[in-house]
């Protein structure tokens, strides 16, 4: 680093190691008590993820359905059957019917079968969250007490699912929040070996993440951005991750500085110099990583690029503010047992990670070829890769909306428990009629009402069961069949129209958003290295690592756990989170590399960063991995997968791509790989050790 660029590096680390850094770290400190308490709780933290785009038709449609007289009420299913699976006699009839009409019900509609009758049951539409949940327990506890035992009640539909969402996720972020602390601290114990060390970061980076709530919080009142409970919880994720990577990084160049310097805060001055660039530039990348996601049409996508790259902000401000006036104040003893001592020790030239590296450097080209060849192997997985779960494959938990639509299913036709609805000028109704009655697909179509705009609503029962590939295909066809009627200016909603709308939104911001990642990606590389083969080498040895994992998260996901299919956000969320994430080990990697190459030629510079950097790469990409499958305790498939895809991904990023591939790849090109610039010389001279006496 040539000197006038680390002058200002130098006045950071001055301040945030200096006799006097504990004010900073105090201050830290409050502000944060201060913000936590005035951006009070996430109350949208219970809601169920808000995934469907203003500008789709089937929102169009929930839109116009504002204009009838009903449109304040929103209807639960409410389906009964005998617990011995017998007809329904008349006295259980007669007691269904009093209760369901003292619970709002207009009538009870018998199966074909007489096996079942099911009940619409108005709740108000305005109800979100926990206060849905509240009024939905309710209906469900007035409904079954009042039923002998030989009947069973269950209640089902689209306020039931949303409310079982909500519930699903009470307290699960707490107990996401415990769990991962959990994971970090034994992580963080086996990596140093130290009783007491750990306290520091975690503490430092669940204070972050406390601070990174209240920020998603106020975010949130700003800009209308909803923080439900699936971007809170993958934000706490992503902060934890990521923040406990930076500290491990910062404190892994610590502990190696205090085998140069003598003073303890010598060694963590020169270790903010040399670890805060690479933290900086690691935080940037997924910071503008997450941003492309503002671009996305899905509204839970825009949440969650929103509020992950303001944690990750918070993050690194903690990381980089608080975490080294900590380190400061507790000294040299804060390793204890094993107290690094001044002794000059360089652990570049030792240790395992240092021989992998010597042995990859020796064969470069088989090693690159065998260990490519098994990331290709995996990335194939893809290819068989079904996209896409219906609303009854959301849950990973039981939930009795899930129950009650099978109950359903069972006794009437496939639609009945959740129609499509056709809103159409009423001027053209009986043209709308006549197309509705000649879909092959459609089991009934109903006029159900019309508003004082001039419009008319159906009830469409589709013959396919609900969220399958079937009732997309009569979706599209109702869809195609009322756009030769223009007169009608005809929008199709509900729940199937909802779902189909909510996959193609996904699969054009997939085609939008991943070229854009890789571009951001590729950008900060060539602005952090200089160097244009090295950028693109690490791009896409970074991508074939994210289709690998991709690959092999999706088998495993549908072999070991029984997942139908990935869910549709998976693809686009597990290869942001690859691609930026997996780039965070490649800064720390060649960002060493650079330094050493200096001095040491771009193979044996290699050599030695894999061993200096070895452990804590290894030690953050466990811990990242880990804290991604702790996303297994949160109740919906989605990130039960998405916790299986980059857990994967960052293990392969760990052990396989930075370990060997990378190296490899370093030791073809050799000092090409800079190309058109040089490794700048390092200014090792200046920050060198005190003399050991």
């Amino acid at each position: 680093m040539r000197a006038k660029d680390s002058q200002p590096l130098d006045r950071f680390a001055r301040l945030v190691t200096g006799r006097r850094s504990w004010v900073l770290l105090l201050v830290m400190l409050t502000a944060a008590a201060a913000l936590i308490v005035l951006a009070g709780g996430n109350d949208s933290a219970g809601q169920a993820p808000n995934s469907l785009p203003s500008s789709a038709e089937s929102a169009r449609a929930a839109a116009a359905a504002e204009a009838f007289p009903d449109a304040g009420e929103a209807a639960a299913i409410v389906v009964a059957t005998r617990t011995d699976g017998g007809p329904l006699t008349e006295a259980d009839l007669a007691g269904l019917e009093s209760t369901l009409r003292a619970a709002g019900s207009d009538a009870i509609v018998p199966a074909p079968d007489r096996l079942a009758v099911l009940a619409q049951v108005p709740v108000p539409a305005d109800l979100n969250g926990f206060a849905l949940t509240e009024r939905i327990g309710e209906l469900r506890t007035a409904v079954t007490t009042a039923v002998p035992d030989t009947v069973r009640v269950q209640v089902t539909g689209g306020p039931a699912f949303g409310a079982d969402i909500a519930d699903s996720f009470s307290g699960a972020n707490s107990l996401l929040l415990i769990v991962t602390a959990l994971v970090v601290m034994a992580l963080l114990i086996l990596t140093y070996r130290s009783p007491i060390l750990w306290l520091v970061p975690l503490t430092v980076v669940g204070v972050a993440d406390r601070v990174a709530t209240g920020v998603g919080t106020a975010l949130g009142q700003l800009t209308g951005l909803t923080f439900d409970g699936s971007t809170a919880g993958i934000t706490s994720v992503l902060v934890f991750g990521a923040g406990t990577n930076y500290a491990l990084l910062l404190v892994s160049r610590y502990r190696d500085e205090l085998h140069r310097h003598r003073d303890h805060r010598d060694a963590l001055r020169a270790a903010v110099r040399h670890a805060a660039p690479a933290i900086v530039a690691s935080n940037v990348t997924v910071v503008l990583a997450l941003l492309t996601l503002l671009l996305a049409t899905l509204p839970n996508t825009r949440s969650l690029g929103a509020f992950a790259a303001a944690g990750l902000v918070v993050a690194l401000g903690f990381v980089l503010l608080a975490l080294p006036p900590a380190l400061a104040l507790c000294g040299r003893r804060i390793f204890w047992p094993y107290v690094p001592v001044a002794d000059g020790r360089d652990p570049a030239e030792r240790g395992i990670w240092s021989a992998v590296a010597t042995r990859v450097v020796r064969k470069p080209a088989l090693v690159a070829c065998a260990a490519s060849a098994v990331l290709v192997v995996l990335a194939t997985g893809l290819v068989t890769t079904e996209i896409g779960l219906s609303r009854t494959e959301q849950f990973r938990v039981q939930a009795e909306s899930v129950d009650g639509l099978r109950t359903l299913a069972a006794h009437f036709p496939s639609g009945s428990s959740d129609p499509a609805v056709v809103i159409a000028r009423s001027a053209a109704a009986t043209e709308v009629d006549a197309e509705l009655d000649g879909l092959a697909g459609v089991s009934r179509a109903t006029r159900t009402g019309t508003s004082a705009e001039g419009t008319t609503r159906w009830s469409v029962v589709l013959d396919a069961e609900p969220g399958s590939a079937a009732a997309f295909d009569t979706i599209e066809e109702i869809r195609t069949a009322l756009s030769a009627v223009p007169a009608a200016a005809a929008l199709v909603g509900g729940s199937d129209a909802e779902a189909l709308d909510i996959r193609d939104a996904a699969r054009r911001d997939q085609v939008l958003v991943i070229p854009l990642i890789l571009a951001v990606v590729l950008l900060v590389l060539l602005l952090l290295l200089r160097a244009v083969p090295a950028a693109i080498v690490l791009v896409g040895v970074t991508v074939l690592s994210a289709l690998a994992a991709l690959g092999a998260g999706s088998r495993l996901s549908e072999t070991v756990f029984g997942f139908p299919a990935l869910d549709t956000n998976v693809p686009l969320f597990g290869f942001l989170f690859l691609v930026a994430l997996g780039v965070d080990y490649t800064i720390f990697l060649v960002t060493r590399a650079r330094e050493e190459a200096a001095e040491h030629g771009t193979t044996r510079g290699m050599v030695r960063a894999v061993a200096s950097t070895g452990a804590v790469i290894t030690s953050a990409g466990a811990v990242l991995a880990a804290v991604f499958c702790v996303l297994g305790v949160l109740p919906l498939i989605t990130l039960t997968q998405l916790g299986i895809v980059v857990g994967i991904g960052i293990l392969l990023d760990t052990f396989v791509v930075r370990t060997l591939v990378v190296p490899a790849l370093f030791a073809l090109l050799g000092d090409a790989v800079w190309w058109p610039s040089a490794p700048a010389r390092t200014d090792r001279a200046r920050s060198a050790s005190v003399p050991v006496a």
